[in-house]
């Protein structure tokens, strides 16, 4: 159902945009963290052993701008990580003040055991889209975070 104007209609428009982005982050991360509860990890370490997995070893600073997250918070899921064995931390060879974050052969394990699970879950969850729409919508997203990144 429709609500009347209150706002104006282009500020009624945006605000139901943001309402909307934010239920569907939060139901979609909800759903994302109790998958991952199945493979005894945290969504936040899951997504340093996927960018891991990904780009292969990357200094702290690489680490939090691909993550978008703060120095201390990466700082404690890297701990963490670390305590289960999954990352470990060594010098870099390019930059005597840097710390490159690396994947021990357990850490690889559990990427390479998890990913395509993970994948299909979320698959699966984005399915109620059509591949169009998949699509569309992540066109949408990147545009609209590229351009408030650009405004920061």
């Amino acid at each position: 159902m429709k609500t009347t104007v209150k706002y104006g209609k282009k500020m009624d428009r945006a605000l139901s945009m943001w309402v909307k982005l934010l239920r569907v982050h939060s139901t979609f991360n909800k759903k994302n963290a109790d998958h991952l509860k199945n493979f005894g990890i945290t969504a936040a370490q899951y997504a340093v052993i996927e960018c891991l997995g990904h780009l292969g070893p990357l200094n702290m600073g690489e680490l939090c701008k691909k993550m978008l997250v703060s120095g201390g918070n990466m700082t404690v899921v890297v701990d963490n990580l670390e305590k289960e064995g999954l990352v470990e931390r060594v010098p870099s060879n390019d930059d005597r003040r840097a710390i490159v974050v690396r994947f021990t052969p357990k850490g690889k394990k559990i990427f390479d055991d998890t990913f395509v699970k993970h994948a299909g879950y979320l698959t699966e969850m984005a399915s109620v889209l059509t591949e169009q729409e998949q699509e569309d919508l992540a066109r949408l997203l990147k545009k609209l975070g590229c351009t408030l990144r650009e405004d920061m």
